[in-house]
């Protein structure tokens, strides 16, 4: 059971500083002293890197939508067991997520099952008793939801921050729990839909005093904890099931560095707890892959940033052609894909990768694809047999200029429903074990995939 104190910082939309004013919260909480464990909700990778490195604690990923309520709540209380506080940080607004007619894959979804007090961050430029309004329909709108204050981003003056304390008051409304002014926030590089990367911020203890030192000027972390501390005890949570160690150990190699970084930690985690020795190597740095390994995963990241530099590093490419040859497990998501790729384009340049995948990759201007989607297997693959489902995200700028489906030696392995529409589309490129998609799939909620991937590795052949 967990009845460790806990606040869901949430947006009312997205855009309105919830990541910058967390990462602010969580370093004054640590430096009273405070063990702050953190969490970030959605299928996200660069908050939860950002909140790592600001809490000296891995950041889990709580996903309603990808992993359901058991895993989420075992995965909370697991990791929230030894901390003083939980910090979970939203995704866009409080109330979107992957319905728009109900809490399915939204912050308030995680909120109401970890019943947890809600800090509500909003833009407050150009308001005063507006903010009344708008704060009693989120307070008002879902029963299951506790708001537990507002926090007032973006504020002009102390006289504007106690006209929107007084509003709110008049209205008995949630109190106001802070109020940043707009630039009293050291200023994060940002990419795409948010920050960029942890490896690509330059953290250092001067940063990370300057966002503790404008958490304690501008909230009120008393009333802040205070409200953490009104969260009831979630009561007893099922065990994950046990897991076999004893089988054989095997070596994978996973690629980890400023251009392949996308993994969840939970995944990491879960592939230790099999008995799975991970061997981290630079794909941008190396010269070669990590010897003695029974299979090569290649996770998302950004390859397109730094292109030339996989591209000239002939060595390292040369050594996953050989591994992607030799009949043991590759797995490649998004970045890793493009990768395996014969390529990249972006506009007039063009990089040589590693040739495996017959097609090159192309940069594109807009957005490719953003969203929720399930995979239902439709071939056996590495990660189960023929109908086994599984569910992800996509998020890439990046597309195939050409179809490897046209190759007689490629298939299909999924075909993917996306959940906005109910669109479908075949995917999962399939040639004997190497596996690529632009999937990120949730693994470690499916124990049934890790154990058919940790099989794969197992038959591969190679002594550890």
């Amino acid at each position: 059971m967990s009845a460790c104190a806990r606040l869901v910082i949430a947006g009312s939309h997205s855009g309105v500083g919830k990541s910058s004013l967390t990462l602010a919260l969580v370093a004054a909480l640590r430096q009273r002293g405070l063990k702050v464990q953190t969490f970030k909700v959605g299928p996200d990778y660069l908050d939860p890197g950002h909140l790592t490195r600001v809490s000296g604690r891995p950041c889990y990923n709580l996903d309603g939508w990808m992993c359901g309520r058991e895993y989420v709540m075992r995965l909370f209380c697991e990791h929230s067991a030894d901390a003083d506080i939980a910090i979970i940080e939203g995704v866009m607004g409080l109330f979107d997520g992957s319905s728009p007619t109900s809490l399915e894959g939204s912050t308030a979804r995680i909120a109401a099952w970890l019943q947890a007090p809600v800090a509500l961050v909003v833009n407050s430029h150009g308001m005063a008793r507006s903010l009344a309004a708008l704060v009693h329909g989120y307070a008002s709108f879902e029963p299951a939801i506790a708001l537990g204050g507002v926090i007032a981003n973006f504020c002009g003056s102390d006289a504007h921050a106690s006209l929107l304390d007084a509003a709110l008051q008049a209205a008995e409304l949630p109190p106001l729990l802070g109020a940043m002014p707009r630039n009293a926030l050291p200023a994060l590089p940002g990419r795409h839909l948010g920050l960029v990367s942890a490896t690509e911020t330059r953290w250092n203890d001067s940063l990370i005093r300057q966002l503790a030192a404008s958490a304690e000027q501008h909230l009120n972390l008393e009333h802040l904890l205070q409200q953490a501390s009104h969260a009831p005890s979630l009561g007893r949570v099922a065990p994950a099931p046990a897991q076999d160690t004893n089988s054989g150990s095997v070596r994978l190699a996973i690629a980890c560095d400023a251009a392949f970084q996308f993994y969840y930690p939970d995944l990491i985690d879960a592939l230790r707890r099999r008995g799975v020795q991970l061997a981290f190597f630079s794909p941008l740095e190396d010269a070669k892959l990590p010897p003695g390994c029974n299979g090569l995963y290649l996770g998302g990241g950004y390859p397109e940033e730094y292109a030339e530099q996989l591209s000239s590093n002939h060595s390292m490419l040369n050594s996953v052609r050989e591994f992607c040859n030799s009949g043991r497990p590759v797995y490649a998501e998004c970045g890793g894909l493009m990768y395996l790729s014969k390529g990249l384009e972006d506009g007039e340049k063009r990089w040589g990768f590693g040739g495996i995948l017959p097609a090159w990759c192309r940069m594109r201007s807009r957005r490719k694809r953003l969203g929720y989607v399930e995979v239902t297997l439709q071939q056996p693959s590495l990660l189960g047999a023929v109908g086994t489902r599984l569910r992800g995200h996509e998020f890439h700028y990046s597309e195939l200029c050409d179809d490897p489906l046209q190759n007689p030696h490629w298939n299909a392995a999924y075909q993917v429903r996306t959940n906005r529409n109910g669109a479908l589309h075949e995917e999962g490129l399939s040639c004997g074990v190497v596996l690529a998609s632009y999937v990120h799939l949730h693994l470690a909620s499916s124990p049934a995939a890790m154990d058919s991937f940790v099989s794969a590795l197992q038959r591969s052949g190679v002594s550890v």
